[in-house]
């Protein structure tokens, strides 16, 4: 891989990257999974990827609440 940043992780809207950080901290907070800012190599793919699949679950329930208009 190349020096430049060529990351699938890059926020389409940068100015929501705050927000996202405190929503997955909440996430993780309710899964009972011990995500700090910074590194969290100590944590496992499993307890990381909870993390990662409980928020899109939790964005598409959102977003299908607004399309049905409940």
């Amino acid at each position: 891989m190349s020096s430049t940043n060529n990351s699938s992780n890059r926020m389409v809207v940068p100015e929501a990257k705050e927000a996202m950080d405190k929503f997955k901290m909440e996430v993780a907070s309710e899964l009972g999974v011990p995500l700090t800012n910074g590194y969290n190599g100590n944590l496992t793919s499993y307890q990381n990827g909870s993390v990662g699949g409980h928020m899109v679950r939790k964005m598409i329930e959102e977003q299908e609440k607004r399309m049905t208009g409940k």
